[in-house]
């Protein structure tokens, strides 16, 4: 009994909720992808646009999260939980209404914008329910949740497109997470690490806020990395199904499951794996994270020059799952050492910025493949992207060595402080 008690505890049940709203989150910014070809179709669409329909959503989403982030910390960041998770499914059930390129340009943007309130609240919830000894496994159950949304949105997408319309796979996401908005209120806690906003303790102001993070090089770190990294996940998430549509003839259902699930099924084996080893490494100092992060980093990174050699399917199957794999592993790191290198009072504002780096030179990826696929083909911008995880692979492993242990004291200090951060703490 004792083996399974860590399953009825109220921080693994709040992590557990957070990884299916994590797992719809994502399904509904992936069911796009899998229903391009029948978009292209119904509204007559060119590669480019069908890019800008990715870029859009996330340039709404980077638009949007700094803002998000700087909410989460200073409102209750259960309620924000519930309320974007809300928003989002209702924008996601009227994608199944639209009528045009111009309606799915708008409905695109406004799902940015109500996805982008719930990864830096619910990231810092995990981390005010978990201490450092079981925040890699926690926020790896949360990472597992995301990864698996991806194969949900793209493979049950497409599957419903092929038997009922593209729209039917929209409302039914949609719905569910109408339902999911509604347990939230009975399931999701503030957690008991989260320091109360009190006048001896207020919040950081923005002033504050901004001052600290211009002066933590690890985190400077994390935002080239993000945004490396970015560019090469989305292009993925968004060409992939299509890839294999096109150089394979499958299905929309199978083209959306092989392009989403061999990607995701190796992360998220690479997420479970990379947790333990987080929390493991971590024992010893916590900023050896960063380092299992790099290192994964450059040993996905080879893999992707397999495309260059015009691949079978069993090729690219091998390439994208061994690829991914290491990807998720040094991923299990990235929320439990930004947490470690910031305090409490501003790690949602941190995770916010983070993800307007990411989305946005993601979306700026995405629309660029979209405007260079004819010329230079899939294959050859898929390869192009281990470069960008050797150089963010390098840039971990230096800040590792520099930065990550002075900044790890400064943010444990600032933590503990009873008044809000200051630059004179710096």
């Amino acid at each position: 009994m004792k083996s399974v008690a860590w399953l009825t505890e109220p921080r693994w049940r709040v992590a557990g909720f957070l990884a299916a709203a994590a797992a719809l989150n994502y399904a509904d910014r992936a069911a796009l992808s899998s229903v391009l070809p029948a978009l292209r179709t119904d509204f007559s669409l060119s590669d480019a646009q069908l890019g800008l329909l990715g870029s859009l959503f996330l340039w709404a989403y980077a638009l949007g999260s700094p803002v998000a982030g700087l909410v989460a910390d200073r409102w209750s960041r259960r309620k924000l939980v519930m309320w974007s998770l809300a928003l989002w499914s209702l924008v996601t059930a009227f994608m199944g209404l639209a009528n045009g390129f111009a309606v799915l340009l708008l409905l695109r943007a406004a799902l940015g914008f109500s996805e982008c309130l719930y990864l830096p609240a619910a990231t810092a919830l995990l981390a005010d329910h978990h201490g450092s000894e079981t925040r890699g496994r926690a926020m790896s159950v949360h990472s597992v949740g995301l990864n698996f949304g991806v194969v949900l949105g793209g493979a049950f997408a497409g599957y419903l497109a092929d038997h009922f319309g593209w729209r039917s796979g929209f409302w039914v996401l949609g719905l569910g997470g109408v339902v999911l908005a509604v347990a939230a209120n009975f399931i999701l806690t503030d957690g008991p690490l989260a320091r109360p906003v009190t006048a001896a303790a207020p919040r950081a102001t923005l002033r504050e806020a901004a001052t600290y993070l211009l002066h933590v090089p690890s985190y400077h770190v994390l935002l080239a990395k993000a945004m490396l990294a970015g560019v090469g996940i989305w292009v993925f998430l968004n060409w992939l199904p299509l890839y294999f549509r096109e150089a394979f003839n499958m299905t929309l259902g199978g083209a959306g499951f092989a392009g989403t699930f061999m990607l995701q099924i190796s992360t998220v084996l690479g997420i479970a794996l990379g947790g333990w080893i987080s929390d493991r490494a971590a024992m010893k100092s916590a900023r050896h994270r960063m380092l299992v992060q790099g290192l994964s980093y450059l040993a996905a990174a080879p893999f992707l020059l397999l495309f260059l050699l015009r691949p079978s399917f069993t090729m690219v199957a091998i390439a994208v799952s061994a690829f991914s794999l290491f990807r998720g592993l040094g991923q299990a790191n990235e929320n439990p050492i930004l947490c470690e290198v910031m305090p409490e009072r501003l790690r949602s504002t941190a995770i916010g910025i983070m993800n307007t780096a990411a989305t946005a030179a993601g979306g700026l990826g995405v629309l660029l493949t979209g405007v260079l696929k004819r010329a230079f083909g899939l294959n050859a911008i898929f390869a192009g992207i281990s470069l960008l995880f050797v150089i963010a692979g390098v840039a971990l492993v230096v800040a590792y060595r520099l930065w990550a242990a002075r900044d790890i004291e400064r943010a444990r200090a600032a933590s503990a402080a009873p008044s809000a951060v200051a630059p004179s703490r710096l």
